[in-house]
């Protein structure tokens, strides 16, 4: 037998009641085999295994691959590597923390600089999505941080394939609560000049990150709260 060590975001520690769980099976398993696994074990997370999201060692996982007892196995919703070196300045955070958007310029900024185009992303008081709150309180936002950082890592490396010219580039991400008109994201690209990509790569980077950077928000309401669940599943392709 091996033991399984797995972690859990978002919806599926709240239906577990805790953010570890464990499973033993009988090698050779495969993922595949550690979801029925889990299932068997813990019924509670029944209902979210059919659309849930695997990764194995911070990168996304099918169904196939064989599992060992070390690796490092996290389960989670839908989200609405190793270790790579850049060719250009970059900033990537998951932080709890004001941000100090001078300060994250500074760090994408060279003397060549010309342009930097930037996106903010800010919580809003009131949607009109069905199924959530019409009226929000305050957001609450939790990552799998490690693994979080490693994508950021990996949008950066996309941006520069298709848009070259582009020269710093900043991903940040907000987490734990933040209330009416709080930043939760901020994305921003430098170059040269404006026209050589980075209105463009800031959108793709923004757009992006909702469907690959495992960050997860709970819309809190007067009345009720949600887990805000996206509908992207990732392939071997989103993968470094």
């Amino acid at each position: 037998m091996i033991d399984l060590h797995i972690r859990l975001f978002a919806t599926l520690r709240d239906r577990a009641g805790q953010d570890k769980i464990n499973v033993s099976i009988i090698p050779p398993a495969t993922v595949a085999d550690m979801l029925k696994a889990v299932e068997s074990a813990y019924p509670k997370l029944a209902s979210s295994l059919p659309t849930v999201l695997v990764a194995v060692n911070k990168n996304f996982a099918s169904p196939d691959p064989l599992l060992q007892e070390k690796d490092e196995i996290a389960l989670f919703p839908p989200v609405s590597g190793g270790e790579l070196t850049f060719p250009n300045p970059t900033y990537f955070a998951i932080t709890a923390e004001t941000l100090d958007i001078q300060a994250i310029y500074d760090h994408i900024t060279e003397p060549s600089t010309g342009a930097i185009v930037s996106f903010t992303g800010l919580v809003r008081g009131q949607t009109t999505r069905d199924g959530l709150p019409p009226k929000t309180l305050y957001l609450e936002y939790e990552a799998y941080n490690t693994m979080a950082k490693q994508k950021m890592a990996q949008i950066a490396q996309e941006i520069w394939q298709k848009w070259p010219q582009v020269k710093g580039i900043a991903i940040v991400q907000r987490i734990g609560k933040l209330d009416i008109s709080d930043i939760t994201t901020f994305i921003a690209c430098a170059s040269g000049h404006r026209d050589q990509g980075v209105f463009a790569a800031a959108r793709y980077g923004i757009d992006r990150l909702k469907e690959i950077v495992p960050v997860w928000k709970k819309e809190v309401g007067p009345e009720n709260s949600i887990w805000v669940e996206g509908k992207y599943q990732p392939t071997a392709g989103d993968n470094l």
